[in-house]
């Protein structure tokens, strides 16, 4: 099967002003906002910088590989500014937020691709455990800190350059780049083309009433794998695209699993049974809380975590952070009670949502 970098070897040769972004551009610019760009990417809407000069610049860095989600991000940036495609494709307006006292993690790039509009990328979750904290936020919070930003974003870029504009984002960045789309002002909305939702998390119940949503769910290009979790979280009104991963499970919501065929995705009909035994399951194990009692486990947990010392995701599989999390747990019985029936509540959902599926 083929995936992005694949795609760049084959259609690498034709610029953007002679054909526009397909999906599988979307999901490459999508990809590349994981980078931090900070210092090398201008934060005026105006003042703009090659992708090319972007990765010489880049790629000359003592410390790229801290700077980026996973190492093949390294391999994409370097791909994609040595063809013809995207190469010229001009940065700017980069926004990197993250305040962990406040759980916000937020960070945005506008792509000029040369056909005459504008790309408004927003990044999806890093692997800051605040990151996580705020993805965790949107069972229990009407509007979280990052979906706020996106809107303020995407209000600011309106102001200041009149192209029209697609949206895009993977995983929490597809969110709240359908959430700033839902909320802007009409005048604002009628200049937007489409936003690719790219394996991202729904919306609160609420949501599928508003109008602004209502008004820009045609403009939605959702893109699950067969697999998905992430994307089936919480409430969608658009219709979705299962497409095909040569990942199983979890792993399928990397973006590299992606499989293309020419200038799209390799599309399935439905999603897989284990897809809907994990949608089953997690809906079930979150009806079964109040927002309240959902928004106490996420603190508890947060603050188990985070009294090891952890900042980012990886380090909970260090041995020493472990043995503090489980000193933690012992030392805290109300907590190690919450946390551990909260959890057997979830088990006891998947076995349940297992034997309707059988």
């Amino acid at each position: 099967m083929y995936d992005m970098f694949d795609y760049l070897a084959w259609r690498g040769d034709l610029p953007f002003k002679k054909i526009g972004p397909n999906p599988v551009d979307m999901l490459i610019f999508s990809t590349l906002s994981y980078i931090n760009y900070d210092g090398i990417v201008s934060e005026n809407p105006s003042k703009t910088i090659t992708l090319r000069e972007a990765a010489e610049q880049f790629l000359a860095l003592p410390d790229k590989e801290q700077k980026v989600r996973v190492k093949k991000d390294i391999e994409l940036i370097e791909a994609a500014a040595n063809t013809e495609r995207f190469a010229n494709v001009n940065l700017a307006f980069y926004r990197n937020v993250f305040v962990p006292e406040e759980e916000k993690q937020f960070a945005a790039l506008t792509y000029y691709p040369g056909d005459g509009t504008a790309i408004l990328t927003f990044r999806g979750t890093d692997h800051s455990l605040a990151g996580w904290k705020e993805d965790f936020n949107m069972t229990f919070q009407d509007t979280i800190p990052a979906q706020r930003e996106a809107l303020k974003y995407l209000e600011e870029y309106a102001v200041n350059r009149l192209e029209p504009i697609r949206m895009c984002g993977h995983s929490k960045g597809g969110n709240v780049a359908v959430f700033a789309a839902a909320k802007a002002d009409p005048e604002i909305q009628q200049r937007i083309i489409e936003i690719h939702n790219q394996d991202g998390p729904g919306f609160p119940t609420s949501m599928m009433n508003d109008f602004g949503y209502l008004t820009i769910v045609p403009r939605i290009f959702s893109y699950v794998p067969e697999s998905s979790i992430v994307g089936n979280l919480l409430e969608h009104m658009e219709p979705h695209t299962v497409i095909k991963s040569k990942k199983i499970g979890l792993l399928q919501h990397e973006p590299y699993s992606w499989a293309v065929m020419r200038d799209d995705f390799i599309h399935l009909e439905h999603k897989s049974g284990g897809s809907k035994v994990v949608d089953q399951a997690t809906t079930a194990w979150l009806e079964s809380m109040s927002p309240k009692e959902r928004s106490e486990l996420g603190d508890m947990i947060y603050g188990v975590i985070t009294s090891g010392g952890a900042i980012r995701t990886e380090e909970l599989v260090q041995l020493k952070q472990i043995a503090n999390y489980v000193k933690s747990f012992v030392t805290d019985e109300a907590k190690r009670t919450t946390i551990i029936g909260s959890l057997s509540s979830l088990i006891q959902a998947f076995r349940d949502a297992q034997r309707d599926e059988e």
